[in-house]
């Protein structure tokens, strides 16, 4: 089967990405831009539309489709946006026709986490499994299933949507109380928790860190605090971790792959955050899976979703 040439489109929480690449999942040549929140859906299309005709003079090779991994559920077979839990503006946009009227090419649009799970797949921690497992933590929560070697989209409309799925909540003093995996967990979610706390106990790396003021806190000041010893840093981090281990020992008795892979911006923090989810994980996983699969962190890193895209669109091609 012949290498192709592929324009790839990231459309995330925080960040923007168009590549030139070809269907392996190579990369080539990318420009970046930054999500304006406030200007929403149509600010970020303005930004393609203004930023992909000069990245395509770069090419001695013309693309002969773009692929697209967007930050929310999308209907597999129109491109249509379903919603967006992060930008405004999203709703029933016709993501795929849209490309397809602005540059001419055939279009395929897919969740950004599926996306992703497919290049992990494929060209990173998951080769070689049958059952993988991908998840990811930034600023939202996302997943992507592969069964039997397969992408499973459910629907047509995503699946492995664990941040949508549900954990006790230890953020509130209400008894039994839960709330979705991503409304605690996510990056975003994180920082704001942390963010509203009333003060910070001097001498404590969390405190020099922040000069004292809890509203600059960001998630990897908690991980590199936590690698010094902070208690306070370890004792959230801990709670973190137990929710993603509620949530991934769910998937681990309804899936039991061989390997779950964790990336995103939360997942950078490495072994603060690994540390006791393994725990966590050991705690509560069905007792028979025990020893039989492994969490491990994502190897692909920022081109991740457009490696993706690229795979995925040169799949549709073939």
């Amino acid at each position: 089967m012949s290498t192709k040439h592929i324009l790839a489109i990231e459309i995330g929480g925080t960040k923007l990405q168009a590549s030139l690449g070809l269907s392996d999942g190579t990369v080539l040549e990318t420009v970046r831009g930054t999500v304006e929140v406030d200007e929403g859906a149509q600010g970020i299309l303005q930004w393609f539309e203004e930023s992909i005709p000069s990245l395509l003079e770069q090419s001695t090779s013309p693309p002969e489709a773009i692929g697209v991994g967007f930050g929310g559920p999308v209907d597999s077979a129109t491109g249509e946006v379903l919603v967006s839990h992060q930008i405004q503006g999203w709703e029933g946009i016709q993501l795929k026709s849209w490309f397809e009227e602005k540059f001419g090419l055939p279009t395929l649009v897919a969740n950004d986490s599926n996306a992703a799970g497919w290049a992990e797949y494929c060209l990173g921690a998951g080769k070689g499994t049958d059952n993988f497992v991908y998840m990811n933590i930034g600023s939202g929560i996302g997943g992507a299933l592969i069964i039997n070697g397969q992408l499973y989209n459910g629907q047509g409309r995503g699946a492995g949507e664990n941040g949508h799925t549900y954990v006790p909540d230890w953020t509130v003093e209400t008894p039994g109380a839960y709330d979705k995996l991503e409304n605690i967990c996510s990056g975003w979610s994180i920082e704001q928790r942390i963010r509203g706390w009333s003060s910070l106990e001097e001498d404590t790396a969390l405190y020099a860190m922040t000069q004292g003021e809890p509203a600059n806190l960001t998630c990897a000041m908690l991980g590199k605090a936590a690698m010094q010893g902070d208690a306070v840093a370890i004792a959230e981090l801990d709670q973190v971790a137990e929710s993603i281990a509620v949530a991934l020992c769910n998937v681990l008795a309804l899936l039991h792959p061989e390997k779950i892979a964790v990336g995103g911006g939360v997942a950078l923090l490495g072994e603060p955050l690994f540390t006791p989810l393994q725990r966590h994980v050991d705690d509560l996983v069905f007792g028979v899976y025990k020893g039989h699969f492994e969490i491990v962190p994502c190897e692909l890193n920022e081109a991740v979703v457009i490696a993706g895209a690229l795979l995925l669109a040169g799949q549709e091609l073939s």
